[in-house]
């Protein structure tokens, strides 16, 4: 993706906060869109947003597989890329408990890099989480007529405090109705590997989430990280839903004309 300066701007060029967006590789690859929404509801904000071109992954999958090796190499691009920023968003709960949770951790026997580890950390923030701090929330985000529900995700959920910040922002969208869902807080079945080496744990989880959404009778389905998203998305097209699956970012910032989260693979 390449959406803005990549370069840190200087105290003396601009007094707005120096934001550096962490994209993800789900965001990057699978649904681009959520990246772009992330930007203009950044800059609505009044950031000065750039988009580091040396990011990867967050080595999430290194990590949770065991590779600490790999992981931490992953971890100290990722430190070296984003540590001249004020702020660092991410788009996603799960990859911003990496970086502000697991980094910490990883370099606890490295005394050197568990410093900017820390330091990193302490400047990273999951998406809804800054808008809710930031944005004018008095102000109108977007318009939709119509109803969504919301999944709150694990990572975001516990181990990051996610729960009322993407309620407050999406009660700015004009015309827009919440319908909470019964077992609002169970894990959809993702997981990340856990879908991969239990898929029919995974599969069961998913079907019950999705019994859940459907019996909200609602438009949408949103959330705030994109593996739960299309997870879910593509047990709601098996079983032929109408629900159609967004990135709360996407909502708020007004892109909901195109494709849906599922629609675009099919």
């Amino acid at each position: 993706m390449n959406m803005s300066d990549p370069t840190p701007p200087t105290g003396s060029q601009s007094e707005a906060p120096r934001v550096a967006l962490f994209v993800t590789c789900l965001v990057d690859l699978m649904r681009p869109s959520v990246g772009f929404a992330a930007l203009r509801l950044l800059e609505r904000a009044g950031a000065k947003v750039a988009v580091p071109p040396g990011q990867t992954c967050c080595g999430q999958p290194a990590y949770n597989s065991g590779d600490l090796e790999d992981a931490r190499a992953i971890a100290k691009n990722v430190i070296e890329t984003f540590e001249a920023f004020d702020h660092v968003v991410v788009p996603s709960g799960s990859c911003g408990g990496m970086i502000i949770k697991h980094y910490p951790e990883m370099f606890a026997d490295d005394v050197a890099w568990a410093v900017r580890a820390e330091a990193l950390a302490a400047r990273t923030q999951e998406l809804t989480t800054y808008l809710a701090d930031h944005l004018d929330l008095n102000v109108p985000t977007s318009t939709f007529d119509g109803s969504a529900t919301y999944h709150d995700s694990c990572a975001g959920l516990r181990e990051l405090g996610v729960k009322s910040q993407p309620r407050t922002l999406l009660a700015t969208v004009d015309g827009l109705t919440l319908n909470e869902m019964d077992d609002v807080e169970a894990c959809c079945g993702f997981g990340g590997l856990f879908s991969t080496k239990y898929p029919d744990i995974s599969g069961a989880i998913v079907d019950k989430k999705t019994t859940n959404v459907e019996a909200a009778e609602t438009n949408l389905l949103l959330g705030g990280d994109l593996g739960c998203l299309m997870n879910m998305a593509g047990k709601l097209r098996r079983r032929g839903s109408e629900v159609r699956v967004f990135h709360i970012a996407e909502v708020l910032a007004g892109m909901t004309d195109g494709p849906a989260i599922g629609e675009d693979s099919a």
